[in-house]
């Protein structure tokens, strides 16, 4: 029997999975591959919570792929060197995988092609998108940078291809090649090098795997997805279908996703947002292959001029620690640490205080968040970031300076601050959001002295930032 290696990337998963789908059906036994390419990847490689994620969504690949008589073969290592030798060793002469689409990855898949040049075949699929990016086009066949007009033509045009079946069997080679162990990958914070065990947290508030994005998903469909709409805003309700880690490292495909969604109808606003929500995913990939340099550079040019602090190193610090002052600011920031995550009206406001507030530059916030989110993706990542500094594409203007202190109240935030700064717990709602003392009107810090002072006042900090932005329209 011939043999076939499907190199996995963030598709793990066996349900719609395009490039194993086509490697068992060329009847080859097949070897699936999973490489931690670490140097390839750069400064974009995992971060901590990315990577504590991985960790366990490679176990779980691992046994079901066990429970289907073959095995997930791990390595460490650079892609165009294992790949060629790990085929040699098996006698496989096709390489199936998906197209990926950072810019990393792109140069990856490139090297691997070259050091397979003769020797073997490379079959590649679309599997972790609904589109690949340039298939979307405006009337006049140019690629899109606006949202609403690329999501119109995005459901408009072809549907996406059918979701596919989860194999009943994958063919297994005669012999295995030899692979890492998953722990000799190093993924999770090591007690040995003295890392503090911070993804405690995490493991509390997560199921990882595919069974548990497709059980995630379930739950979703079964009520939250007809109120979404409104749900979604609501900080101290479960609101939102918590897919997006599930989504980035492929547990469960956009196509199948879609297809769920529209076979149980668009039948109210909720459903509508939520698809608007998955194809806001495929518009931060369509910018990213349009504009390789996003996670580092603004893409309105005006924004090389912006004047940002250069001695904000202390404030940057108490933003990450969340102890700026500002409570709804704060509770975003510490659940982030503590779970991974944070929800996504918080995402938007611990953001535009970053960027505004305190005037530092965006990037900052995009390595934090690239460090401490199991849902971690480069082109998410880096346009969410552009869209509220006001530097991106289609992004928010720059005058709209999120108000930490009435989103709070706008958007029914107590519970959810209460439980994340629970040193201010005891105030009642009317001033839960504010830094400002009820009585006075002077900052002042909680009832026994622990939570801090602000860093800025709301007025000041937004005229502050309102004045910088003139300054590079006025250049």
């Amino acid at each position: 029997m011939a043999t076939c290696v499907c190199w996995f990337h963030l598709d793990l998963r066996l349900t719609d999975h395009p490039a194993l789908d086509a490697a068992v059906a060329s009847g080859d036994a097949v070897i699936p591959l999973y490489i931690l390419d670490d140097e390839a990847a750069g400064k974009w490689q995992p971060g901590g919570a990315s990577r504590w994620w991985l960790h366990h969504s490679l176990a779980s690949l691992a046994a079901d792929l066990e429970a289907l008589g073959s095995r997930l073969v791990l390595a460490r290592g650079q892609a165009e060197e294992i790949i060629p030798r790990i085929m040699a060793a098996s006698g496989a002469t096709t390489l199936h995988t998906h197209t990926r689409h950072e810019p990393w990855s792109c140069d990856q898949l490139g090297r691997v092609s070259s050091a397979l040049e003769g020797r073997a075949r490379i079959n590649t699929y679309t599997g972790t998108l609904l589109k690949s990016p340039g298939q979307v086009l405006s009337k006049t066949g140019n690629r899109m940078r606006v949202f609403t007009p690329f999501k119109r033509n995005l459901l408009a045009g072809e549907p996406p291809r059918p979701a596919l079946p989860r194999p009943s069997r994958i063919p297994a080679p005669a012999a295995w090649p030899e692979g890492d162990s998953l722990d000799a990958l190093d993924l999770l914070p090591s007690s040995k090098s003295g890392q503090q065990d911070w993804a405690t947290g995490m493991a509390s508030h997560w199921q990882v795997g595919e069974a548990a994005a497709h059980s995630a998903f379930d739950r979703f469909l079964d009520g939250t997805i007809d109120h979404y709409d409104t749900s979604r805003d609501l900080p101290s309700e479960i609101g939102t279908s918590r897919l997006s880690p599930h989504l980035h490292f492929g547990e469960i495909s956009p196509v199948s996703i879609y297809h769920r969604v529209m076979e149980r109808g668009l039948t109210n606003s909720g459903a509508e947002v939520f698809l608007s929500e998955i194809i806001w995913r495929e518009f931060s990939h369509e910018l990213l292959d349009q504009f390789p340099f996003m996670p580092d550079a603004p893409l309105r040019n005006e924004f090389s001029r912006f004047p940002w602090r250069d001695d904000y190193a202390d404030d940057l610090a108490a933003w990450q620690a969340g102890r700026t002052g500002f409570p709804l600011v704060d509770a975003g920031m510490r659940e982030l640490y503590s779970t991974g995550w944070m929800h996504t009206r918080v995402r938007m406001i611990t953001a535009s205080f970053l960027t505004k507030h305190l005037l530092i530059p965006w990037q900052e916030g995009e390595r934090w968040f690239w460090d401490t989110l199991v849902d971690a993706d480069l082109a998410s990542n880096s346009a969410g970031w552009q869209w509220v500094a006001g530097c991106g594409a289609d992004a928010s203007p720059y005058f709209r300076v999120f108000n930490p202190i009435t989103q709070g109240d706008k958007f029914s935030a107590h519970d959810y601050v209460r439980r994340w700064v629970p040193e201010i717990a005891g105030r009642d709602d009317r001033g839960l959001f504010s830094p400002r003392d009820d009585g006075a009107g002077l900052f002042a810090a909680s009832e026994d002295g622990t939570y801090p002072l602000p860093l800025v006042d709301h007025p000041t900090g937004r005229e502050r930032a309102l004045s910088a932005f003139q300054r590079i329209k006025s250049a």
